[in-house]
């Protein structure tokens, strides 16, 4: 073990370290989060106040970073538990970064009282408690998570927390450290057993176009069709008939984005995996990690976009945004990758087709926002006075933009950017405070 993956103010690293320990923590103030930015002022204190780092979630940085005032304790939790991190309620980013500490269920000594989480944004609450997920809850009964889960509002001061370390997430801990990944091998859907098609192609053609994705997929989809390929809508589906497609699928497409990390989670070494590249993003990097470090089988990784569509509310290709495609290199690909039959192909798209496809997207966005083409790996600076970019003129039936109150996506578009400004001067200060 090195040092370096053994200093908790560095990223956790999959070989072991830091990432593969767990610190008991007599005494602990747990402090949720107050404000919803990317970057956010929260965390575990031990009894003498020192901030504890093991505690904090990373995505390739720090997400959470120690307060500029140590709050007062305003409930007290008797008892012994495991700090399991933060609830996300998205799905793909709940799958990798608020399960990376459940190992220490299988890890710890002697008997928990339950898991504790904090929430980085609303999520359920009843009789002024906050609740899990409908699908968190699932996901954790197919662990076989039995315990009590407390997610904790205000600052809490616990008696005794056993703080496991970060063995799973995005970046290069994607590949998971061998006690994260013997804990779900044992123990995710083990009674699931496999059903449905033998080649399977996800699709997010259904999500809506709100939800990003690429022009032409339904070109895509009429290709696979024809070689035989379920269009299999995961959201359609219950989490359990999901992963039984999963593990069934002999051959399996998919554009990158959350299904696949569930792929990774259940698949196998003998499947063949084709991961499409929507944006030009290195999210889609840890999803490559994640397969091939749990199935042991690399995806075959098809990077044919030609140019990314970004809302004009953001600086750069992310989830939201949307990938032009060169459509026929994508055909011969997927025909060399043992995916599709010889002579299969996938037709281009016109300039009018690709201009009618974005301004589908657009319309999801109800007017206020538009899609702009951006280079590969570029990123634009948005206005100071806000980031609203009226629709192109040359939409046809677009009304021209108006002067006034901002509304809608206007006004979050504007809070967005505000928020990434003060992101970026945390990040900053913390950056500039010593480590010690």
């Amino acid at each position: 073990m090195s040092a370096r993956e053994d200093d908790p103010s560095r990223a956790p690293e999959p070989q072991g370290g830091w990432s593969t320990r767990i610190v008991c923590v007599p005494d602990a103030l747990v402090v949720p989060a107050t404000v919803p930015d990317m970057v956010q002022p929260m965390g575990i204190y031990d009894a003498e106040g020192a901030y504890v780092r093991e505690g904090v979630l990373w995505r390739g940085r720090r997400l959470m970073v120690e307060p500029e005032i140590r709050p007062e304790p305003v409930a007290d939790l008797p008892g012994r538990w495991i700090w399991g991190g933060i609830l996300l309620n998205h799905f793909g980013h709940f799958l990798v970064e608020s399960t990376p500490r459940l190992w220490a269920l299988d890890a710890v000594e002697g008997a928990v009282d339950g898991l504790i989480f904090t929430v980085k944004r609303e999520t359920i609450e009843e009789a002024g408690e906050l609740r899990l997920q409908p699908f968190q809850r699932l996901f954790f009964d197919l662990l076989g998570i039995d315990l009590p889960i407390r997610i904790l509002s205000q600052p809490t001061r616990v008696a005794r927390l056993e703080v496991p370390g970060q063995g799973f997430g995005l970046g290069a801990i994607a590949a998971g450290t061998a006690p994260f990944r013997a804990f779900f091998e044992t123990r995710f859907a083990r009674n699931i057993a496999p059903q449905g098609a033998e080649k399977l192609y996800i699709s997010r053609s259904a999500l809506g176009p709100a939800r990003g994705g690429v022009l032409g997929e339904d070109r895509i989809e009429a290709a696979l069709s024809a070689a035989g390929y379920e269009i299999f809508h995961p959201q359609k589906h219950s989490l359990q008939s999901q992963i039984a497609h999963y593990k069934a699928a002999r051959q399996v497409v998919a554009l990158d984005g959350s299904a696949l990390h569930m792929v990774a989670m259940v698949g196998r070494r003998d499947q063949q995996v084709a991961m499409i590249r929507r944006r030009v993003s290195d999210v889609s990097d840890s999803i490559v990690t994640h397969l091939t470090a749990f199935t042991g089988r690399a995806p075959q990784v098809i990077d044919v976009i030609e140019q990314d569509w970004v809302r004009s509310d953001r600086k750069r290709a992310d989830r939201h945004s949307v990938g032009q495609l060169d459509l026929p290199a994508l055909g011969r690909a997927l025909v060399a990758g043992g995916f599709l039959p010889e002579g299969a192909g996938i037709a281009a798209m016109t300039e009018a087709e690709i201009h009618a496809a974005v301004h589908v997207f657009e319309d999801a966005l109800s007017g206020k926002l538009s899609f702009e083409p951006l280079a590969r790996g570029a990123q634009r600076v948005l206005p100071e006075a806000g980031p609203v970019v009226r629709r192109r003129k040359d939409k046809p039936g677009a009304a021209p933009g108006q002067e006034g109150k901002l509304k809608g996506e206007d006004r979050r578009a504007a809070r967005m950017a505000r928020r990434a400004e003060r992101t970026e001067r945390r990040e900053k200060r913390a950056a500039a405070r010593p480590e010690g």
